[in-house]
């Protein structure tokens, strides 16, 4: 058996970087900033988050720098050869499954689970 779940709670970075592919996918990357529980620490740690499809669209008409986001998903590594150096790289991305808008509607956010399922 194996488990590969990562939640999240964070302020958004910048605004969503949206993709439409003539397949008719859409994709969404944008960043996320969380702070950890440490007394001594107020730099985030900062992720790097990857939407398709209905939940990429959402993000795409409601998400903004600087909204309260919370994010379900898995982590994976995207991987590629440099191509001045020939080194394999690798960054870490979470692939969000789920995704929750908890702003307040003043703020412009809606408050409500924006999972695929759901529509």
């Amino acid at each position: 058996m194996s488990i590969n779940i990562v939640t999240l709670v964070g302020r958004v970075g910048s605004d969503p970087d949206i993709k439409y592919f003539e397949s008719g996918s859409v994709k969404c990357r944008l960043t996320l900033a969380v702070r950890r529980r440490a007394r001594n620490s107020d730099e985030p740690d900062w992720f790097t988050l990857e939407l398709w499809d209905k939940t990429a669209e959402v993000a795409g008409n409601y998400v903004r720098k600087g909204s309260l986001i919370g994010v379900k998903g898995s982590l994976k590594f995207d991987t590629w050869s440099d191509r001045q150096t020939g080194a394999n790289r690798s960054t870490p991305i979470i692939r969000v499954d789920q995704l929750d808008l908890l702003g307040s509607k003043r703020d412009g956010e809606g408050g409500g689970d924006f999972s695929p399922e759901n529509f």
